[in-house]
């Protein structure tokens, strides 16, 4: 059993920041990319950021300079500063992780997701 729980959403006005934490649990051999998504209502579930095992990272065009991913490998977690919060990054935020929980055996996994309001 392998879960993701994450924690760290609320509400927040324009401008403001605040940091998503997403650790991995369970039976866990080891763990690839790991990243975040949002939803926004009426909306496709899109991403947000990539962080790949060794530290290397990717964002979408939306947040560059603004928000930053980040992972502890020792404590299988993964993090995101959102800085200068929009309206428009209003979503739910969900935590994705590729996991291995044998050196074959792969699969993505995802969190509950947390609520992110941005007021104007």
């Amino acid at each position: 059993q392998v879960q993701l729980v994450e924690s760290g959403g609320g509400l927040v006005q324009a401008g403001g920041s605040l940091i998503l934490s997403c650790t991995a649990s369970g039976s866990i051999f080891s763990i690839d990319d790991m990243g975040w998504y949002r939803q926004a209502p009426g909306k496709q579930r899109e991403l947000v950021a990539l962080i790949t095992r060794g530290g290397s990272t990717n964002y979408a065009d939306s947040v560059k300079g603004r928000f930053s991913i980040s992972r502890d490998n020792t404590k299988n977690t993964v993090f995101l500063q959102m800085n200068s919060l929009k309206p428009e990054d209003t979503a739910v935020y969900y935590c994705n992780a590729y996991i291995y929980r044998s050196s074959t055996r792969g699969a993505d996994y995802w969190g509950q997701g947390t609520q992110v309001t941005v007021s104007s």
